[in-house]
């Protein structure tokens, strides 16, 4: 898990928030990580991070059993055609049944998979190369949706 958040930080513009006690966010989500586009370094107003890594069960998401010790699973935006090239199904039609709890296996997320969304619980030997590959991917789109949002101020010509 610090191997993936620390490459995230790496990338140029990017933004990592790993909340914690003591600051503004509900203790549901300490030591969950938000990654972001942020070339500014301050956390977008109005932008859903291009991926997280959650620690623990949320109540409305419960399939992955994240709650026993060494659990966490990455989540990761990646749009309708890699979803598709990745678990062989339109992520608007998803039907096949999976075991979520399984580890080291790209899947598409038990409640946000219909937006494109997959995720790996305990990536390992099989998935970080490709868990890395996508966030780099999710990192770059969050980073053109930016520039499309919030083109640069042109000079006098």
């Amino acid at each position: 898990m610090e191997q993936i958040i620390a490459t995230v930080r790496d990338l140029d513009g990017a933004f990592v928030l790993v909340p914690g006690p003591g600051g503004d966010f509900p203790e549901l989500a300490w030591g969950d990580a938000f990654f972001y586009y942020a070339p500014d370094g301050r956390m977008p107003e109005n932008t859903q991070p291009y991926g997280t890594i959650i620690t623990k069960n949320h109540p409305d998401d419960t399939a992955c059993d994240l709650d026993p010790p060494g659990r966490w699973r990455v989540n990761i935006h990646v749009g309708r055609v890699t979803f598709q090239e990745l678990v062989g199904e339109d992520p608007r039609a998803i039907s096949r049944p999976r075991d979520y709890t399984a580890t080291d296996t790209v899947m598409p997320h038990p409640v946000y998979g219909a937006l494109g969304w997959i995720c790996v619980v305990n990536p390992a030997e099989r998935t970080t190369d490709t868990v890395v590959r996508l966030l780099h991917s999710a990192h770059e789109t969050a980073r053109a949706r930016c520039a499309r949002r919030h083109p640069r101020q042109q000079g006098p010509a």
